[in-house]
């Protein structure tokens, strides 16, 4: 029987998703996108060759498999064009693959501006990537927003741009004190954005629904990850929807009864962008090899990520909340120089131990992790397939790590490219 899976992020996105999502691609029918903007980059390496993706699925490189891009997904039509072209540019028939939900917010020019205006603020800066995503899940919520629908009727839509603007605005220049955006250039150049997403946009959840029907194989890619949840994430330094498993069925229109599998993944060490509590971050020599060795700097933004042992009070609450199947461990072979790997499984509040996350979230910038240490393996991992020929150390950090969080380790990769990985259990 086939099976609805969601792959989704055990930490605080850029896990490595994407290849993933890749990796799995071959066995589905259609790989759907439900959360999250263009602040989101998915990197694919095939054959050494890189492909950054943004708002498009993970899926976009095979042939025969339809990619969508769910309600849940906020659209900056001029993004989506451009990153269309690109990969049009390199041979891949996008517009033969993809389509859009009718019902996807549209980022605004103002939204952008809004973002900057806010992130300019150093008391109130989030450290957002400013591309207008918070500013559009805003207006989404507040039922006031634009939708791709409204570009069947240009007229329709220049009314209510004319309302949404007028209100930002007026934002921008009373509240921000900066420029605003003129009203006629955006919708005449907005209009002419929306004519070739026309063609683009069906009716997701009929296509989902049918799909599950004839017991056809789905993939759900989410974006971010769990703490970056504008609900169970570490706020208010978080994105502005909801990165978890059952966004997969709110951001999409399939029910929530039809999926089957939760793929979660997770790095072997952890990393974070931008501002926000990360109680085993390092900020020595270790964590600077970590940055180094797993080149992390974002595929979109370029900002160097932060870096730290893997947190395993934050990766078991991670497996609760997406109720996630088992676990896909990435960029091992980043820890292959190591000489000793600690692994954070507690808490120290105070004169308080704890195995779980404190009720408020704020509360871990004043907890300290509490460590196991275990040996390194210091010798490559990258070229190995199989788990019994990882060396016997990088074997007990796998074991140690699953009896810790209570899921098994189905997938573990070893390198960028999609050849790089070792499959224990077959997902579908």
């Amino acid at each position: 029987m086939s099976k609805t899976i969601i792959i989704i992020g055990c930490q605080w996105g850029d896990e490595g998703k994407g290849k993933i999502v890749d990796l799995l691609t071959q066995y589905v029918k259609a790989v759907v996108r439900f959360q999250g903007g263009h602040n989101a980059g998915h990197t694919l390496v095939i054959q050494s060759k890189k492909t950054i993706l943004r708002l498009i699925p993970s899926g976009i490189l095979h042939a025969g498999v339809e990619c969508f891009i769910g309600n849940g997904v906020v659209i900056s039509p001029e993004a989506l064009l451009k990153e269309i072209e690109e990969l049009e540019q390199q041979g891949i028939p996008v517009l033969q693959r993809l389509k859009l939900s009718a019902t996807c917010p549209i980022i605004l020019p103002t939204h952008i501006a809004l973002d900057e205006a806010r992130e300019k603020d150093g008391k109130t800066a989030i450290g957002t990537t400013k591309r207008g995503i918070g500013p559009a899940y805003e207006d989404k919520v507040a039922r006031r927003g634009l939708r791709l629908y409204d570009f069947f009727n240009p007229l329709s839509f220049a009314e209510k741009l004319k309302t949404l603007f007028h209100y930002h605005n007026f934002i921008l220049q009373h509240y921000y004190h900066v420029e605003t955006i003129d009203y006629e250039k955006a919708c005449t150049h907005l209009l002419s954005l929306g004519k070739p997403l026309v063609p683009l946009i069906t009716d997701i959840p009929a296509r989902l629904a049918e799909y599950h029907q004839q017991k056809q194989p789905l993939l759900f890619e989410g974006a971010q990850g769990t703490f970056l949840d504008i609900d169970q994430g570490t706020y208010p330094f978080v994105t502005s929807s909801n990165t978890i498993a059952g966004a997969a069925a709110t951001g999409s229109g399939l029910g929530i009864r039809s999926f089957d599998y939760v793929l979660g993944v997770s790095k072997a060490y952890s990393t974070r962008v931008g501002n926000g509590v990360f109680p085993t971050e390092l900020l020595d020599k270790d964590g600077d090899n970590l940055r180094e060795r797993g080149n992390e700097y974002g595929s979109v933004t370029k900002r160097p990520r932060r870096c730290g042992w893997l947190d395993t009070v934050l990766l078991r609450r991670a497996i609760q909340l997406n109720s996630v199947s088992g676990l896909c461990l990435t960029k091992l072979d980043v820890l292959d120089t190591l000489p000793n790997i600690k692994i954070g499984t507690a808490y120290r509040l105070g004169s308080h131990v704890l195995t779980d996350l404190p009720l408020n979230p704020e509360d871990l910038s004043q907890c300290t992790p509490l460590y196991e240490e275990l040996p390194g393996w210091e010798t490559p991992t990258t070229p190995i397939k199989e788990l019994s020929k990882l060396p016997e150390n990088a074997q007990a950090y796998v074991r140690r790590i699953e009896e810790l969080v209570g899921v098994p380790i189905v997938i573990i990769s070893t390198g960028a490219d999609r050849d790089e990985t070792i499959i224990l259990e077959k997902i579908f």
